[in-house]
């Protein structure tokens, strides 16, 4: 008895369901440019004269600087915190 292969189908395309692989690459979106630090942020110079950017603090004198949040001034030594007068 000899067998006979069977004959395949007609071969029919089918639409064959993409694989689920890497998402395409989209832009990445531009970096913003990091501000500067150290002196640069607490003197300006003009004319050759230095000026103060931030204030300096009440209690421990001139030398500390007071740092700048959104609606006040603190000073990093001793802590004390004032408020910026309310914009109307």
């Amino acid at each position: 008895m000899s067998k006979k292969p069977a004959e395949a189908p007609p071969a029919v395309e089918e639409a064959k369901p993409e694989k689920p692989g890497k998402p395409e690459k989209t832009a990445k979106p531009e970096k913003k440019k990091k501000e500067e630090k150290g002196i640069f942020t607490l003197y300006k110079t003009e004319n050759d004269k230095l000026t103060r950017l931030r204030p300096t603090c009440e209690r421990c004198g001139p030398g500390y600087f007071m740092a700048e949040h959104g609606n006040r001034y603190t000073c990093g030594h001793c802590g004390f915190t004032r408020f910026k007068p309310a914009e109307k």
